[in-house]
Parts: C-alpha cells; sequence; structure tokens
C-alpha cells in the first residue's frame, strides 16, 4: 500500500536562508512529508512604504499558485509580517490564498496565537531582531489581541538576511533574559532567527515553553495535512504537548 505524502507549501522571503533548511530538519524523521517553497521579494523588516509594500498579496500569491502546482495539502505563509501589520492581514491572505489555490492555509503568526490560545498563554515573552519601532507595533497587535508582554528582547536590525548571522549565544543570551521575567511562555518571533535548534535545550534550561515561529508554520501545516505532530522528535515541547 502506497503511503500518502504530506506535501507541505511554504511560503519563504526571499533574503531567508533559515526556514528552509530549519523546516527540512524538522520534517526529517517523517519518511512521508515534505517541505517545498516558493519564495517572492522581502529584504527588509521597516515601517517605511517601500518595506511594508513588500507585503503585497500580488507576488505572496503568485508564489502560492506555483506551489499549488505541486499538489499541496497546505500552503503556509512561514513569516512573522502580520505580527506589524496586524493579525488581520494573515486571516485576508489565508483566504485570499485559499480563494486563489484551493488548498487549506495558515501563517506562522496564526499558529503562534492559536498555540497560546490552546495552552492558555497571556503572558508571554519575546525576542526578535527587529527595530525599536516594528518591536513596539508588533507588542501592540498582542496587547490589543489581549496578550501581556512581560518582557521583551530585540536587536535594532532591519535587513532581512542580517538575521540569519544572529549567532546562538546572543539568542541564548535574550531567551535567559525574558525568561527572568517567568512568562507563560517565550516566543522567538522570526523565521530568519537561529532559534528553533536551540529550543529543546533552552526549554530544559529555564523551565518554560518556547515557540519559535518557524516552528509554529510545521506545525500547523502538519496539522491541516493530516499529520501527528508528535512523530517530531528533539524541537521541543511544542510537537509533544500542544494537542
Amino acid at each position: 500500500m502506497t503511503m500518502k505524502r504530506l506535501l507541505l507549501g511554504m511560503l519563504t522571503p526571499s533574503s531567508n536562508t533559515v526556514l528552509e533548511p530549519v523546516t527540512s530538519a524538522m520534517l526529517a524523521g517523517l519518511d512521508d512529508a515534505s517541505a517545498h517553497f516558493g519564495r517572492f521579494p522581502v529584504t527588509e523588516i521597516a515601517l517605511s512604504d517601500s518595506a511594508l509594500a513588500q507585503f503585497d498579496d500580488t507576488p505572496i500569491l503568485r508564489a502560492a499558485e506555483l506551489l499549488a502546482h505541486a499538489r499541496m495539502d497546505v500552503i503556509c505563509w512561514n513569516g512573522t509580517s502580520s505580527g506589524w501589520l496586524g493579525f488581520e492581514a494573515d486571516h485576508e491572505l489565508c483566504r485570499r490564498i485559499e480563494a486563489a489555490t484551493g488548498i487549506p492555509a495558515c501563517t506562522s503568526v496564526l499558529a503562534l496565537n492559536e498555540i497560546f490560545d490552546l495552552t492558555a498563554v497571556k503572558r508571554y515573552a519575546m525576542v526578535t531582531p527587529y527595530t525599536d519601532d516594528v518591536q513596539a507595533r508588533i507588542l501592540a497587535n498582542y496587547a490589543q489581541a489581549g496578550y501581556e508582554c512581560v518582557a521583551e528582547r530585540h536587536l535594532g536590525k532591519r535587513d532581512n538576511f542580517s538575521f540569519s548571522e544572529v549567532d546562538a549565544d546572543t539568542l541564548r543570551g535574550m531567551v535567559r533574559e525574558v525568561a527572568s521575567a517567568k512568562p507563560q511562555a517565550i516566543s522567538i518571533f522570526c523565521t530568519n532567527l537561529r532559534g528553533a535548534p536551540l529550543v529543546r535545550e533552552l526549554e530544559q534550561e529555564v523551565g518554560i515553553p518556547i515557540y519559535d515561529t518557524i516552528a509554529t508554520a510545521v506545525w500547523k501545516s502538519l496539522r491541516i495535512a493530516g499529520g501527528d505532530v508528535k512523530r517530531v522528535h528533539g524541537w521541543g515541547s511544542l510537537f509533544q504537548e500542544v494537542a
């Protein structure tokens, strides 16, 4: 009997070098699951008109339609833009992807919010590479949705490629600093940070669930495709403990 394949489509910022290898590594132990990537232009994370225009739906939908040619089971926007654009931007993007392709859609951020709700998280901490104004916008959107940020750290960066060059010790330090505020959960909020490979060790160290936004994309995509997220081992409590 032929095993049903789980084909996970990932919409990827063009300057991102982290989410593809990390996503593929997460799925490496699942013989029936594979991730497939479509890129569209994103080089800068800022609140300027030119930076915000990168998230216009037109090129994103074009990338989604190309993924649809390969008969994906799900198409996920593996990025965090609705953190500063507003969560409705992701809801609308999912609606448009589904209308254009007939394939269920999800996003990293909406998955994170779902995980917060499933685990009754209201007090969280956040680690990002972003600038002061982008970080403030993200925290304001979460506050408006009823989530309290009790600690945050950000690096003041705007060049998307530079996020991928943040070293592991820097990320460990940021997570340890926000953990001291004793949040219910910590989010590593950027899909071009190498946070996901550190989650298991840091969760064991600080004793707090850590939800990386590459991991949330994989978690939700697998669920939509009909896969068992508990088969993903070594990437933290999300895959083993969040039903």
